[in-house]
């Protein structure tokens, strides 16, 4: 990790873009398993066991696409983004804030709101602390997916009650089909995706 720093530093992160999402691409496809509904599980690699190299590429290939952004503050939510988020916080020197899904008795000035879990098939608060999301954070939200846009929508509205603003959206895993970046484009956000799913149809993976 101190080794991708320094090549960060140096400006040698776009000999990393090809090998490294390349890389995520085949591991999706070789290692990702279908469900009905349109669920993908990358929990070998990913969210459940990470591999910490690959991981450590992602967060560099977020850093480059949001260079420049103005960004002094990583956002995330509990419990998948984390491990992307904190990568990409420590290659940026930034501190990182992940959102909590259930309201700590102990959670003083809480910033909270409501977001439809897809996968669930339910509603959850999503809180933070408006200590650590203040009025003139510039505010980057990393996460695993973006499917259909809700967990999205409830950061933003989230950096929205803080006074904070939005600098973009990254996701390791965009599933197209699920029109998520289609409900945020009224807001204007900056999105970058890793890695783009067309399709899960017949439990087949097709990548854009």
């Amino acid at each position: 990790m101190r080794r991708l720093a320094r090549r960060l530093r140096r400006g040698e992160v776009n000999l990393l873009k090809h090998k490294s999402m390349e890389l995520l691409k085949q591991r999706i496809l070789t290692e990702g398993k279908c469900f009905e509904g349109g669920i993908l599980k990358v929990d070998s690699f990913i969210n459940h066991q990470m591999d910490p190299v690959l991981m450590g590429e992602i967060a560099a290939e977020f850093v480059r696409r949001f260079a420049g952004s103005g960004t002094n503050k990583i956002l995330t939510i509990e419990a998948s983004g984390i491990a992307p988020a904190i990568m990409t916080g420590y290659l940026m020197r930034l501190p990182v804030v992940f959102a909590k899904k259930k309201r700590p008795s102990t959670m003083e000035n809480m910033l909270s709101t409501t977001v439809y879990s897809y996968t669930k098939n339910r509603n959850y608060d999503v809180c933070v602390c408006g200590d650590y999301l203040r009025p003139g954070d510039n505010v980057l939200f990393i996460d695993d997916f973006l499917a259909n846009g809700n967990a999205a929508k409830g950061i933003l509205d989230l950096v929205q009650q803080a006074g904070a603003r939005l600098t973009g959206m990254g996701f390791i895993i965009e599933k197209a089909f699920q029109h998520g970046r289609d409900a945020l484009a009224a807001y204007g956000i900056h999105i970058e995706s890793l890695a783009i799913v067309e399709s899960l149809d017949h439990c087949t993976i097709r990548l854009k």
